[in-house]
């Protein structure tokens, strides 16, 4: 029987009927081979499971042996099945043994075989499987029928990815887990606690259930009806926002709207329902490549256009879905999972009442971890394989203390979880009854404990937590959640707003920090090979004045007649420092002129964020009125360690010999030229790190509320000149883990150091 399109739609439906099958999953796989090779008129048909370690192993055939199932096994580079799996793309070759990737393994019995046709099994988080067919004569397979196993290999995942969860122990119906023990995953902590919930995908999740097409002529029509309405939407918005776009950005915005008018990307789509698939599960198939694609693409400007192409599969999703930009989250208990989630969209998640937060590609410095920091939501990412392991439904622990993902948790792990829960309820309750008091140190030193913010909603934290005001206002949320470029009002708005809820503690203002991990949708950055040492921050604003005079102008009108305080990021040589605060001084004085108002006290500084800068604060004396150490950038530059590379990230640590020496050297210059010493870095949420800063001058402290009791609590304990002379002494002569000589310093002035 020749293979044509009908005999498609054949396979098409009765793998719909297969899938509605009870039974278990192998016996199933033995139809589906069976019902593959018939149709598709090849003598052999198997598929291989990918498992953990990157191995393939054979799972269902017909056609080979029998008994080679779940025996014969290649490893990841081996074989055209390995090539399959590790490039993510079909191959189709006419007489396979000829080729030099072919690996014969003779327990399968598959020497008279010639033609081969491979295909990736995809699903969420890349290649879960191959599928293959056979056929003795030397043949080429057409490019329909390598179409139609790519088609087949999408229902076949769901099928074989029930073959990677372990056989359903006997859960307490308490606990109501919907599957078997997931296991654990780890990660990095964004944002401290314990949570437990429901997994809530943020992706467009498409249902086995609704993979094939009723009617394919009204699937036709609802999937060009959805294009029709993705091109309106990108139209749309390329008209309201192209008039504040520059030449660049626009041509960014123009490339991504070009794709969604890309006929080989519709007609892919088009393919995939005249196969049997619904419109759904077409654009599901083309994501799935799109990922896999993305996964293995090296150069920047490939990754960048996949991104489009998976942002495009996702919108299309939704258009189809009739939803508007977010999963429904129901209930009191929501733990949201994405692969990668910007500021904005986890704000819309703000009020539903989430319980924690997973992401699979996001650095602690991204602004949907700083975002989660202000919400308070235990928070990991940097989980590989997540999405992969996470089914809508399930029950997830996120165990921020500890880094760690529990998916489906068993009755041991859940009890664990409340016994914590409980005893963290208990330590809130202790950091609750200081709130009041001041953080004096029993030698008698005041050290101001300030909240880092960035949201309205950070500020309802600060009578909350008891922080003495607001050592880090980030201005940029107000820039990076909005597609257009806020205007002068508005930002004047949110600075008085801001001001008015401070309720006369001190605010300083962080002006815009830009570029790097921080990309403005209305005005994108070029392209960079190393971003966090590229076009950003200062550098970025000097170059934009009429967008930084604007945010200054905004700061000037929103204090009025009141105390004004304003801190410049990453200044590495004076002169930057000099330019800002010029432009800074021609707005003081243009509100003066024009209105008859200006600041009643007006405070200057910089962050520390570039170690050049320690080197020329001499240079301001006189000029500069505080220093603020930003400790994530400092560590990243200091260490040449990328902070968003997790394998060298963790390795370099704050509380180190160096470090120290360099921040006591800054310290001693700047109290010699009378600037102030603050610090606004997320280090300063652990104690110990929190008391080494005490200890060499720094005498505010800003860091997320949810830190403000644990070091409170520690600085009341100390002694902090007798602390200082035990750190000075351990500097001069460190022996062997100096985190750990420092840890037991602190355990010595009677300070807990479980967490540390």
């Amino acid at each position: 029987m020749p293979y044509n399109m009908p005999a498609t739609r054949v396979l098409m439906n009765n793998l719909r009927q297969v899938m509605a099958e009870d039974g278990d999953t192998r016996s199933r796989l033995d139809h589906v081979v069976r019902l593959i090779a018939s149709t598709m008129v090849a003598d052999v048909c198997s598929i291989y499971l990918r498992e953990p370690d990157g191995a393939l192993l054979l799972i269902a055939t017909e056609g080979l042996k029998p008994e080679a199932v779940n025996k014969t096994r290649l490893t990841a580079f081996e074989g055209l099945v390995g090539f399959v799996a590790r490039t993510a793309e079909p191959i189709s070759i006419e007489d396979a043994p000829r080729h030099p990737a072919f690996s014969y393994r003779p327990e399968t019995g598959e020497d008279p075989f010639h033609a081969f046709l491979g295909v990736p099994i995809l699903r969420t988080g890349g290649v879960t499987g191959v599928l293959v067919v056979q056929n003795r004569t030397e043949r080429t397979y057409r490019e329909e029928e390598v179409d139609t196993l790519q088609t087949i290999s999408m229902v076949l995942a769901e099928i074989v990815h029930t073959l990677t969860l372990s056989p359903a122990p006997q859960a307490a119906p308490d606990r109501r887990m919907r599957g078997p023990g997931g296991g654990s995953l780890k990660g990095r902590i964004f944002c401290e606690g314990l949570g437990f919930g429901r997994a809530v995908l943020h992706d467009p999740v498409v249902p086995a259930a609704k993979f094939f097409a009723a009617d394919q002529v009204e699937e036709a029509e609802r999937l060009s009806q959805g294009l029709v309405d993705l091109r309106t939407s990108i139209d749309r918005m390329m008209l309201i926002d192209g008039a504040v776009l520059g030449e660049d950005p626009r041509d960014v915005m123009e490339a991504y709207r070009l794709l969604a008018y890309d006929s080989s990307w519709a007609e892919k789509l088009h393919e995939g329902v005249r196969s049997g698939l619904s419109a759904e599960a077409s654009v599901d198939r083309v994501r799935r490549e799109h990922r896999a694609k993305l996964q293995n693409a090296r150069d920047p400007y490939l990754r960048e256009r996949f991104h489009d192409l998976e942002d495009l599969d996702n919108r299309l999703l939704r258009v189809l879905g009739g939803e508007e930009g977010k999963p429904q989250i129901t209930g009191d208990r929501s733990v949201l999972v994405a692969r990668r989630l910007g500021p904005a969209e986890l704000l819309e998640y703000s009020k539903a009442g989430l319980k924690g937060l997973l992401m699979e590609e996001a650095a602690a410095s991204s602004h949907a971890a700083i975002v989660a920091r202000a919400l308070g939501i235990p928070a990991i990412g940097g989980i590989e394989g997540l999405t992969t392991r996470i089914e809508q439904g399930d029950y997830v622990i996120v165990d921020a203390e500890e880094g760690t993902v529990h998916i489906r948790p068993d009755d041991a792990v859940y009890d664990a979880y409340q016994s914590r829960e409980a005893l963290r309820s208990e330590r809130q309750a202790a950091y609750a009854k200081l709130k009041g008091l001041p953080a004096r140190t029993l030698d008698g030193t005041d050290i101001s404990l300030m909240l880092n913010a960035g949201l309205d909603l950070d500020l309802d934290m600060l009578d909350q937590a008891g922080a003495d005001g607001v050592g880090l206002f980030r201005t940029e949320f107000q820039f990076l959640v909005s597609e257009t470029l806020p205007r002068l009002n508005d930002q004047i708005t949110l600075y008085q707003r801001v001001l008015k809820r401070a309720a006369g503690r001190p605010v300083v203002f962080r002006t815009l920090d830009l570029g790097g991990d921080k990309v403005l949708p209305a005005l994108n950055l070029q392209r960079e090979e190393n971003p966090a040492l590229g076009w950003r921050s200062i550098r970025f604003a000097l170059d934009h004045k009429g967008l930084f005079r604007r945010q200054l102008r905004a700061l000037v009108r929103a204090a009025a007649d009141g105390p004004l305080t304003v801190m410049f990021p990453m200044v590495t040589v004076p002169a930057e420092y000099h330019a800002a605060k010029a432009l800074l001084m021609e707005e003081v004085a243009w509100s003066a002129r024009k209105t008859g108002v200006q600041p009643s006290q007006l405070s200057v500084g910089v962050m520390l964020e570039t170690p050049a800068l320690g080197f020329s604060m001499q240079d301001l004396g006189g000029e500069v009125d505080f220093l603020s150490v930003g400790t994530n950038d400092l560590l990243q530059f200091f260490f040449a360690a990328d902070r968003m590379t997790p394998s060298v990230s963790e390795r370099y640590d704050l509380v180190d010999p160096a470090a120290l020496r360099y921040l006591k050297m800054v310290a001693e210059v700047c109290t010699a030229h009378n600037i102030r010493l603050s610090v606004c870095g997320e280090a300063t949420a652990s104690p110990p790190v929190a008391l080494c800063f005490a200890a060499l001058g720094y005498t505010s402290l800003s860091m997320a509320a949810s830190a403000i009791g644990p070091v409170k609590q520690a600085l009341r304990k100390v002694d902090l000149g007798a602390f200082r002379a035990g750190l000075l002494a351990l500097m001069d002569k460190p022996n062997g883990s100096f985190r750990n000589q420092v840890l037991a310093l602190a355990a010595e002035h009677g300070i807990d150091t479980a967490d540390s």
